[in-house]
């Protein structure tokens, strides 16, 4: 039974899962806004926000933890000019909106997902 289990399993048994929810957040850190599914939007929503909280600190420590939890391109990123900007604020700062159009090939539906 899966009581009290979160997240979704894509498919995926549990490293390749984190591995691929990662590189999702790391593509979406670099490029400020990316196209995906909405199952994979909501999943991410959470996690690129806690690092963004931890990123918010500002001291050696939290990069540092940044730098396990994040390939280093997008961890720098993330501390240096994304958290900057969310300095004052106290969360949201992503937005999952959902599109019209959908998936091609399984007619899944899609989402853009993007920092405010």
């Amino acid at each position: 039974m899966r009581h009290a289990r979160q997240g979704r399993k894509f498919g995926r048994k549990k490293g390749q899962r984190r591995s691929f929810i990662t590189g999702l957040v790391h593509n979406l850190i670099m490029q400020d806004k990316i196209t995906t599914t909405e199952a994979r939007a909501k999943e991410m929503k959470s996690r690129v926000e806690k690092l963004v909280t931890i990123a918010r600190k500002n001291d050696l420590a939290a990069l540092r933890l940044l730098e396990r939890r994040l390939p280093k391109a997008s961890a720098y990123r993330l501390y240096h000019e994304v958290a900057p900007r969310y300095k004052n604020k106290r969360g949201g700062y992503v937005r999952v909106k959902k599109m019209t159009a959908r998936r091609k090939r399984d007619n899944a539906p899609q989402a853009i997902i993007e920092f405010v």
